[in-house]
């Protein structure tokens, strides 16, 4: 019998850190999307879409900072397209 609640204890302190984990992915995807659009967002859009991919499989409570964050990560990249189809260069200036 006490084997049997020690499992099934473990078993619970298991999924809740990867619950954490992925609402933590989540919130990373949405600020590092949106730091993006204002710096190296070629390097944080790409970023921001792995991170919102990942924790929207992992199946976070946070759903709607996932899907901003991937929002907000193709929007780097169409950002930095835009940017570079108008002054020929990968970086930018004010």
């Amino acid at each position: 019998m006490q084997l049997t609640a020690a499992r099934q204890q473990t078993g619970t302190t298991t999924s809740r850190p990867r619950g954490r984990d992925a609402d933590g992915m989540a919130v990373a995807s949405f600020v590092l999307g949106l730091l993006g659009l204002l710096v190296l967002n070629l390097f944080l859009g790409p970023i921001a879409i792995v991170l919102a991919a990942v924790a929207l499989k992992r199946g976070t409570t946070r759903r709607g900072r996932a899907f901003l964050g991937l929002g907000l990560g193709v929007a780097d990249l169409i950002v930095l397209a835009t940017l570079m189809q108008t002054t020929n260069t990968v970086s930018w200036s004010i």
